[in-house]
């Protein structure tokens, strides 16, 4: 088959194959860009991949002159790489190569090779397609390892056997579940054998290129697929070792607590039919990962899981740490709505109070949509009827949490009585005076004891200021 460019691309890829004619180099459009055309799949970027039979640097120069751009090439000696960016496209070129791996490390030594060395080294069949771009055969598909029959039957595989292909780029393991997560395809079951026997060769990857790839399974449409996977791989547990405990029911007389694991990847999954944002779906993950250490049982109460939002609240730092994952305000949203995670649902358990609502929006502030959000994808229950009383409470905590946001005008919100205005009023300086009194100001306004405006919070002030035997100065 001749293969189908798009017609900003058809020009320059003219080109490329041009100048590899006059170097005397084959030359092969490569990767993603071939698989995801042969199924209609708009890439992620604009990225083209060309791998020539020669020098790839040199190829590169020559495109770049030939097209006459402004910007330069850019070099990567250490790797033989070489890209340019034309018409919003990045093109990468690099020299056919092949590979050896020594046992202990994923660095490969690099000799240059043939084209059929370069798609044995790739990762799986539907990956090592190519398309030629030569004068002579321009758009022929070479796929020696029937990568197109693959797609067609929706199945991850490798070229060569899994073995090899693993313990060679230990990597491959973590991309063959996020490709199988994104594309909602199979895994072979030789390649899925292959992942469970050299999971272990994972440990010598960095935590950085690992956390790459399942941040891209978390985002794909139905996640639990990449998490679940990785679970029955193995790789879950060297990974996230806090998801796996989830698993499993204890029952003791008879009472068992339903099974945290697959109830959390319920929760994801649902959240992902509402939201594609990346810090939002951690926080599903880890909304519950601190059930294990506290669950209890009691006669009287049954199972219980008393503080886990708080426990899990703490780990989210060393979770992050240990994944390589942000520190900065992703990580302090994630562990807010973890600690928030079962406010709004308890609400709907009682009578809905504008005070609990005031310190519900004082508390989440701009995240609260976002916690409502996470909130609801936690209603998983398997009882019918509970669910439904549930979701009609959850929907009454929305509206009265509307109403009470335009009329207190809560979120965001910073008492009108600073600890300098109480320093002042009272000859103060920075003590445990101004503390207690800030505090009363806050809880007094968060409790309905006195208006959401500046003069209730003065008189408020002055007397908290008597109770603690301190004079007016002013």
């Amino acid at each position: 088959m001749e293969f189908f460019f798009y017609e900003e691309e058809l020009p320059i890829v003219r080109k490329i194959g041009e100048v590899g004619d006059a170097l005397g180099y084959p030359t092969y459009v490569v990767g993603g860009l071939v698989r995801d055309r042969l199924i209609n799949r708009p890439s992620y970027n604009k990225d083209i991949d060309v791998v020539c039979v020669g020098d790839g640097i040199k190829l590169a120069q020559g495109v770049s002159e030939l097209l006459e751009l402004d910007s330069p090439v850019v070099v990567f000696k250490r790797f033989g790489t070489a890209m340019i960016k034309v018409e919003g496209l990045e093109i990468e070129f690099v020299g056919a190569r092949k590979e050896s791996y020594s046992d202990d490390s994923r660095k490969p030594e690099v000799k240059a090779g043939t084209l059929e060395d370069d798609q044995n080294r790739r990762d799986f069949t539907i990956n090592a397609m190519a398309v030629a771009l030569n004068e002579d055969n321009f758009g022929e598909l070479l796929d020696p390892f029937d990568g197109r029959a693959d797609l067609s039957k929706r199945i991850i595989r490798t070229p060569l056997a899994p073995g090899q292909t693993f313990s060679d780029d230990p990597l491959r393991m973590m991309r063959a579940i996020r490709f199988a997560t994104q594309l909602d395809y199979d895994i072979h079951p030789e390649t899925l054998e292959g992942i469970k026997a050299n999971k272990d060769r994972m440990r010598i990857v960095s935590m950085e290129r690992i956390i790459t790839e399942m941040n891209k399974m978390i985002v794909s449409p139905i996640p639990s697929r990449g998490l679940d996977m990785m679970s029955e791989c193995g790789l879950l547990e060297l990974v996230l070792p806090e998801f796996e405990k989830l698993r499993g029911v204890e029952v003791i007389n008879g009472i068992g607590h339903k099974d945290n694991y697959y109830h959390t990847l319920q929760v994801l999954d649902n959240l992902a039919m509402d939201t594609e944002d990346l810090w939002l779906r951690w926080a599903a993950i880890l909304h519950d990962i601190a059930k294990p250490p506290t669950k209890r049982f009691s006669k009287e109460q049954g199972w219980t899981f008393h503080g886990h939002e708080v426990v899990g609240a703490r780990w989210v730092p060393k979770i992050f740490k240990r994944l390589k994952l942000p520190l900065d305000s992703k990580m302090k949203y994630v562990q807010k709505l973890v600690r928030l995670h079962l406010r709004p649902i308890s609400l709907t358990n009682a009578d809905i109070t504008d005070s609990a609502m005031r310190r519900l929006l004082f508390d989440a502030g701009d995240d609260i949509d976002d916690l409502m959000m996470l909130c609801k994808a936690d209603i998983t229950s398997k009882n019918a009827a509970k669910v439904k009383r549930i979701k009609e409470n959850y929907e009454k905590v929305k509206v009265k949490l509307k109403e009470v946001e335009v009329k207190d005008e809560i979120r965001n919100w910073q008492p009108p009585i600073t600890g300098e205005i109480i320093m002042k009023t009272f000859g103060l300086k920075p003590s445990r005076e101004v503390g207690v009194i800030k505090d009363s100001i806050r809880e007094g306004i968060l409790d309905g004891l006195i208006p959401n405006d500046y003069d209730a919070a003065y008189a408020f002030m002055l007397g908290e200021g008597e109770k603690l035997g301190l004079e007016v100065k002013q």
